[in-house]
């Protein structure tokens, strides 16, 4: 196997902090329980690795650690436990509702805002993550009611807004985000809602001219929320100065009754997520003191003037990517976190599911059947690739924050350059990393047969409830046409990127180094070894990635000189070329990502990670075929062939490893919450307990008298 014999040089990408050698002391992996015995004990004793040690690679064990205590604080309480019967959207609400309470007053949700940045983003990661699994309507509804509100608070306003976060995190308040609305959501410059200043009382008029204005799908909004964070168009005398922010009171938080001058009530159902109150709201002229106004950006002068203060770029700039990026992340993280749990469950079951025999006398398990290995393996990997970028870049966008907060005259630029490349690399990772999740849930569901359809699997309940991450916080389509123009534009920039230093986003653009050398390569491999190599991937997405923009721009030049605007030219080459840049661009941040962190783990570990990544590489090189034969990087059928040999080859050669490599990243029982993906195998046994243990399953219907047949006279 070529691509795999010297894994102990994997990969040939620069990495910091390289070990190679067991870097856990005993009371990490001490604190990995085992598991418990059952029928997948001979599938976890075929596995290559230590999946403990494993465990402690997918995650620091700091992070771990609170996970875990966090877990265990949920399972010790019953508020938390899964209801035994199917909830009224209304029942959810209110139990989601009184389990935040439940956690704002425990110890894990003490005030963090007096450690330092990297360590406050770092510890509210761990606490959606730990939440997030057993509940993604809590998660998101803490997520916006504390942690998001708190961030765009404390970076879009000043020291007159402190008392607002102080209130948030000791449960006094509970908060919003109001941005989109009914007829405009993509398109924040078209906003309609005001918030005129009227100079005399100082206070901002909010208003909402039309139904078609008034802010919808806001979370926590429906029933609970005493704050929204607005978004609204700020007016001085006549003139508009574009977007602020403000902090709108909405109910009173003894009552619960919403102020006079707003109409705000919940939207109704949704095909998931129904813990959350996604409301609407209007506001007629309503008034708010004009400090509500978070004022980094611009305010309003003691004589009624708009004053913008851009004197300060440094701290704009770190604001924006606050409040731009850190909900898309926090989207990233939880669509890994669904995506793990729905392969945890399908792999496990597969482990233990046997149909059919070749001999007549032992049936065959699911995990033997190449089909089986080919629908799920591919998501294995993907799982592990994307968690390791999620947790790589997460210190890297802290990085960013921090030097764009402390950046002068000097460092300016490189400020910028930071902050965009974040940007662009937040939103198409956020469409490639939901997707990615979608198309899992859907193929482990279909994996797990009829078993998978049922409530008890879950898998239908992360399929509902991870739907909407495709949509807010930026729908995916739109994002990525941010992306692209960012790559467009980089591709302009590359003699004032410093790639010898690495620095980021210096280090996301190696590929624009060698821009006409890289269109110049050929597909040359002649056997499947060949294209199980690092080497091959690197230099596929080099070719593809530079042919792409090629492309791009020689088509975006040939609508404007056909005599289309600027906005239909951009329009016009989405299609098949912008949004397959922006995605290959994600595929292959992913990809180096993930490769540097095989670089930093133990060497008994390198080998099945090697693996996933070269699986990962393949299936993703896959999906982009048919730009590989337009672009003439490959002619003939060998790219396509060799390809499709060697995902095979390589998912023949994860088989022993399918289910330990589950295990690394499963959460407890209690919080995977499955009866095909407990611990112990026993399927069989926790299917007849969810046949046989809810009520009135052996009695007639009460209502049996409207469908009995009637009696002869």
């Amino acid at each position: 196997m070529g691509g795999f014999d010297e894994v102990e040089s994997y990969p040939v990408l620069p990495s910091k902090n390289v070990e190679g050698v067991c870097k856990f002391e005993a009371c990490d992996v001490g604190m990995v329980m085992d598991l418990p015995e059952g029928p997948l004990g001979e599938e976890r004793k075929k596995a290559t690795f230590d999946w403990k040690l494993m465990r402690l690679n997918v995650e620091e064990p700091s992070y771990l650690r609170v996970k875990l205590a966090i877990w265990s604080f949920l399972e010790s309480d019953p508020l938390f436990h899964s209801q035994p019967t199917v909830l009224s959207s209304e029942e959810e609400k209110r139990i989601t509702a009184k389990q935040l309470m439940r956690i704002r007053e425990s110890k894990f949700f003490n005030d963090v805002n007096g450690v330092s940045y990297d360590k406050k983003l770092l510890y509210l990661m761990a606490l959606n993550e730990a939440v997030n699994t057993l509940s993604p309507s809590l998660s998101v509804k803490f997520a916006l009611g504390v942690s998001l509100f708190s961030i765009c608070v404390q970076n879009l306003g000043t020291e007159r807004h402190s008392s607002f976060i102080k209130d948030v995190w000791q449960n006094k308040i509970l908060a919003c985000v109001a941005v989109t609305e009914v007829a405009h959501g993509s398109d924040t410059k078209s906003l309609q809602t005001t918030a005129t200043y009227d100079h005399n009382t100082k206070e901002f008029i909010i208003n909402t001219p039309c139904f078609k204005a008034a802010k919808c799908w806001v979370g926590n909004l429906g029933k609970q929320c005493t704050h929204a964070l607005l978004f609204a168009q700020l007016v001085v005398g006549k003139q508009c100065h574009g977007l602020h922010v403000f902090i709108v009171p909405i109910r009173d938080p003894y009552t619960m009754h919403p102020y006079p001058g707003i109409i705000v009530g919940d939207m109704g159902d949704k095909a998931g997520l129904n813990g959350i109150d996604n409301g609407f709201i209007m506001f007629r002229k309503y008034r708010i003191p004009k400090d509500y106004l978070l004022n980094r950006t611009g305010d309003i002068t003691p004589s009624g003037e708009y004053e913008s203060l851009f004197q300060n770029p440094q701290q704009i700039l770190g604001a924006a990517l606050e409040t731009l990026s850190a909900g898309r992340i926090g989207i990233m993280q939880e669509s890994v976190c669904s995506l793990s749990v729905a392969t945890v469950i399908a792999i496990r079951y597969s482990g233990v599911r046997t149909q059919f025999s070749n001999d007549n006398k032992t049936e065959t398990s699911l995990l033997d059947y190449q089909l089986q290995q080919w629908r799920l393996f591919p998501f294995l990997a993907a799982a592990y690739a994307q968690r390791a970028f999620v947790r790589k870049f997460v210190l890297i966008y802290a990085d960013t924050v921090r030097f764009s907060m402390n950046a002068n005259e000097d460092t300016i630029k490189t400020v910028s350059q930071m902050v965009s490349a974040v940007h662009a690399i937040v939103c198409c990772c956020k469409a490639l990393l939901t997707w990615t999740c979608r198309d899992a849930v859907q193929e482990c569901r279909e994996a797990c047969g009829g078993h998978g359809y049922h409530k008890a699997a879950r898998l239908g309940d992360i399929r509902a409830n991870h739907d909407p991450c495709v949509t807010y916080e930026g729908a995916n389509h739109v994002l990525l046409q941010q992306t692209s123009r960012w790559l467009l534009r980089a591709v302009d920039e590359v003699p004032d990127l410093d790639f010898d230093s690495a620095r980021f986003p210096a280090s996301e653009l190696e590929f624009l180094r060698n821009f006409e050398s890289n269109l110049s390569l050929k597909f040359s491999a002649n056997s499947v070894n060949e294209v199980l190599r690092v080497d091959f991937l690197i230099e596929a997405y080099q070719w593809l990635l530079c042919w792409l923009i090629k492309e791009t721009k020689q088509r975006l030049a040939s609508s404007l000189d056909d005599g289309e605007n600027a906005f239909m030219a951009k329009n016009n080459v989405q299609v098949f070329y912008a949004q397959t840049l922006s995605l290959a661009f994600a595929e292959n941040t992913v990809l180096n990502y993930f490769a540097a962190s095989i670089q930093e783990a133990d060497l008994s570990l390198r080998p099945v990670l090697a693996k996933l990544h070269i699986l990962y590489g393949l299936t993703c090189i896959q999906k982009h075929l048919r730009v590989f034969y337009e672009g003439g990087y490959a002619s003939g059928p060998s790219l396509s062939k060799l390809t499709s040999e060697a995902i095979l080859e390589v998912c023949q050669l994860l088989r022993p490893d399918a289910v330990a490599l589950a295990d690394a990243f499963a959460p407890p029982d209690f919080i995977l919450n499955s009866v095909l993906g407990f611990a112990d195998g026993e399927v069989y046994k926790h299917l007849e307990e969810a046949y046989t243990q809810h009520g009135g399953i052996a009695e007639r219907p009460v209502w049996w008298s409207e469908i009995a047949m009637k009696s002869k006279l």
